[in-house]
C-alpha cells in the first residue's frame, strides 16, 4: 500500500456505511418514501446519492423523475416520512471494525470527527454512545451544520476547521462515491471502504488514495499504514 498515514493528525469518518452497518435501513425508507410521493428510487440510487442531505436527494430525484424541482413543504414532508420509516426500522449494528479501527487511531494520537449527510437525530445521538470517549456533539459534522452537503466539498471544510488542521494533515474514511468526491474536493486523502454494492470502478472514479472492502480490513491493515 503506497499510502501511509506519515504528518496525519486527523482521521475524519462518514457514518452511514462505515460506523453503522445502516444504508440497508436506510435504502428501504427512502424507497417506500419515494414510492408515496410519486417518484421511484432503487437501492442503487440510494447508494449513488450517500451522503447528500435530505433534501438534496430528494431535490434530485424530483427532478429526475418529475423534470420539476420539489417544494420546501414536500421535501420536508417526503424527508419526514422517510425518517418516521427509518426509525420504525430494526436497530442497525455497528459496523465490524469500526470500533477497533477507533481505539487503532485514538492510539495514535489522530484527532476524530465524523462527517455525515444524515439528519437522522436517533443516529446522530447514538453514535456519541456506542463511540463514547471518541466522539462528541461539537466533533460531528451533520446535515444541521452545513447549507451545501456531499459532494460539495463543505461538510468536509467545516470538519477542518474543527479539527484545527490542514487538509495536508487528515485522512477521510468513506463509502459514498459523492462522499469520496466531496472529501478530495476539500484536498483531503481520502480512504474508500466499500461496504455496499456498488462496483469498485464507481468509487475508483472518485479518486481515493486507496480502497478497502470492510472496516475490519482497513482495522487489520492500519499499522502497516501508520508504519
Amino acid at each position: 500500500m503506497a499510502f501511509s498515514f506519515h504528518n496525519k493528525s486527523a482521521i475524519l469518518f462518514d457514518m452511514d456505511g462505515v460506523l453503522y452497518d445502516s444504508m440497508p435501513n436506510h435504502s428501504k425508507a427512502w424507497s417506500q418514501a419515494m414510492e408515496q410521493f410519486g417518484m421511484h428510487m432503487t437501492p442503487h440510487d440510494v447508494y449513488l446519492n450517500e451522503g447528500a442531505t435530505g433534501h438534496d436527494t430528494v431535490v434530485r430525484i424530483s427532478l429526475r423523475d418529475r423534470g420539476y424541482e420539489a417544494s420546501e413543504q414536500e421535501i420536508n414532508d417526503i424527508y419526514g416520512y422517510k425518517a418516521n420509516l427509518f426509525r420504525s426500522m430494526p436497530e442497525a449494528r455497528v459496523m465490524p471494525g469500526s470500533q477497533e479501527v477507533f481505539r487503532k487511531a485514538a492510539a495514535a494520537g489522530l484527532k476524530i470527527l465524523i462527517v455525515t449527510g444524515s439528519g437522522q437525530k436517533n443516529l446522530i445521538e447514538r453514535v456519541q454512545r456506542d463511540y463514547e470517549g471518541y466522539i462528541t456533539r461539537d466533533r460531528m459534522v451533520t446535515a444541521f451544520e452545513v447549507k451545501r452537503g456531499k459532494p460539495y466539498p463543505d461538510p468536509y471544510l467545516k470538519g477542518l476547521q474543527i479539527a484545527g488542521v490542514p487538509a495536508s494533515e487528515a485522512v477521510v474514511v468513506e463509502n459514498a462515491p459523492l462522499g469520496i468526491r466531496a472529501a478530495v474536493a476539500a484536498g483531503i486523502d481520502t480512504i474508500a471502504v466499500n461496504t455496499g454494492p456498488l462496483e469498485d470502478e464507481i468509487l475508483l472514479a472518485e479518486k481515493p488514495v486507496l480502497l478497502l472492502h470492510s472496516m475490519q480490513e482497513l482495522a487489520d491493515n492500519l499499522e502497516n499504514l501508520f508504519a
